[in-house]
């Protein structure tokens, strides 16, 4: 019940407080202008990441004691914020981005173990490589999402849904202070949505987006998922598989096609080359698309819960759900890739 106060209190404070971060973004001219990649065709306020912050900072509060143990998460995700502000008011390097992104990585495993991916034996080399992973575990979900953040509502509301199925699986095997965060993310979430669908409306902005992944990616290594079942370490891949399969098949096509020959080039990429992108390419109206990428979040996270229960047979089965949908999902992602280059007729 604690969890769910905070995450409605998340709610509430996000929406009401909106209003008034549009009017200072409006004030100081901290807008996303229209060209590139971008679908929208008019100057549209930044900062909605800062009132999600704010909502989740007021749901978090009400339990500090649950709170307690993962200051060191909240710490981490408040710089993440603050990055993605300087970034949104000032502009960043990818390669910048990266690189303190890969530095608050290390700041939350030094006071969180748990949040490093371990999986070799305890030696120099060994803990130096399970770092490395995490970071680029980190790292990656947090741009995913930041790359999911191309259509009103889709970043926001996937988040809300992969919450929402982090919350249950948490709370439902007594992990009460890590649930806090999932129930507050959600409730945040939800509470910008209306705010980003209206015609007044307000962007995530890389603040937003950024520090959205990076709290989902964080809370995935921290979750203890596997208490009796291997298997179960599938739970996270699935709840975020939509934003970690688009990146995948996105890079391995950029680099297939020669549009980015080094790390340097894929950080600084840009196009309209994503899911939703090709969603749309296919004769989805934009708002058809986000509903659409819902759905296919919502599922994979019914599969992760269902893969949290005890039964061999019901894993098995929602495993071989999961497989097809990432494969519907493929399948999509190439056809709407060849209208997209023209190699289909429209």
């Amino acid at each position: 019940m604690k969890t769910i106060l905070s995450g409605l209190l998340a709610m509430v404070v996000t929406f009401f407080i909106l209003p008034i971060i549009r009017q200072i973004a409006l004030r100081y001219k901290i807008l996303d202008f229209p060209g590139g990649r971008k679908v929208h065709r008019i100057a549209t306020p930044l900062l909605g990441g800062l009132a999600i912050y704010i909502g989740l900072c007021a749901g978090l509060f009400l339990n500090y004691s649950l709170l307690k143990p993962y200051l060191a998460l909240f710490i981490c995700s408040s710089l993440i914020l603050v990055l993605g502000l300087i970034d949104d008011v000032r502009g960043l390097p990818a390669h910048v981005r990266l690189i303190c992104e890969f530095g608050i990585t290390i700041i939350l495993i030094t006071f969180i173990p748990e949040a490093r991916i371990s999986f070799l034996p305890p030696t120099i080399l060994g803990d130096l490589l399970e770092v490395c992973v995490t970071m680029i575990w980190i790292a990656g979900v947090t741009n995913a999402y930041n790359y999911l953040d191309g259509l009103d509502g889709l970043a926001s509301g996937s988040c809300a849904i992969n919450s929402f199925c982090l919350w249950i699986i948490l709370f439902n095997t007594t992990q009460y202070g890590i649930a806090l965060f999932c129930a507050v993310l959600c409730g945040a979430s939800i509470g910008f949505l209306p705010h980003n669908l209206k015609k007044k409306k307000i962007f995530l902005g890389e603040a937003g987006s950024t520090f959205l992944g990076f709290n989902l990616a964080c809370i995935s290594l921290i979750g203890n998922w596997a208490q009796d079942n291997v298997v179960k370490l599938f739970i996270p891949i699935l709840i975020l598989g939509v934003p970690i399969f688009d990146m995948i098949f996105t890079t391995i096509m950029r680099i297939k096609e020669e549009k980015v020959k080094t790390v340097m080039q894929w950080l600084r990429y840009g196009g309209k080359d994503h899911f939703h992108h090709y969603l749309v390419d296919l004769g989805l109206r934009p708002s058809g698309a986000v509903i659409f990428i819902y759905f296919i979040t919502l599922s994979l996270g019914v599969s992760a819960i269902a893969v949290s229960s005890d039964g061999i047979y019901e894993m098995f089965l929602t495993l071989l759900h999961a497989s097809i949908t990432f494969g519907i999902v493929a399948t999509l992602m190439v056809v709407g890739k060849r209208r997209h280059s023209g190699w289909a007729k429209t």
